[in-house]
């Protein structure tokens, strides 16, 4: 019933498919738990902070360099706060993502080696590079970061500047 998904084009619209729906799920649960006003303008002050205190320091200005230093803790505070609510998503994604990476590494091999789910132009299935040398991986990714950087625009995680 399903060999129908292991062989070209199938395979390759699958894949797409299921990054699309697990990137948009992602985005969804990262709307969901973030606010992004607040990290936006967290992301200012710190970008703020570290621009006077780069200037400062480029400027030989002791006295800056000290009273934004003294403003350190509370940076590092808000930046580790922002880094958790990122973190939120990613351990509610992790457990699911491995499971159904092992169902399709099991599911996209034959005999032993991997089954081609798409063709990089130029190249065929197979990539040149270690890691990637096997479709499902690269195909996956691409794709994931293709849907990842629309869906993160389109439900307004990230600032478009």
């Amino acid at each position: 019933m399903f060999e129908i998904l292991q062989t070209i084009p199938n395979s390759t619209i699958f894949i797409f498919s299921l990054a699309a729906a697990i990137s948009m799920m992602t985005s969804l649960v990262n709307r969901a738990l973030s606010n992004p006003e607040q990290a936006k303008a967290v992301r200012k002050e710190v970008n703020e902070w570290n621009s006077e205190l780069r200037k400062a320091q480029k400027a030989g200005d002791k006295k800056t360099v000290d009273k934004l230093l003294k403003k350190q803790k509370q940076i590092m505070q808000l930046q580790s706060k922002m880094m958790w609510q990122s973190m939120k998503v990613t351990l509610i994604f992790f457990v699911p993502l491995l499971i159904i990476w092992q169902v399709l590494g099991q599911f996209y091999i034959a005999d032993g080696l991997p089954i081609s789910v798409a063709y990089f132009p130029g190249f065929g299935a197979t990539l040149p590079i270690p890691i990637f040398s096997i479709s499902l991986i690269w195909w996956y990714l691409l794709c994931s970061l293709f849907f990842g950087a629309i869906f993160t625009h389109v439900f307004g995680l990230v600032e478009v500047e």
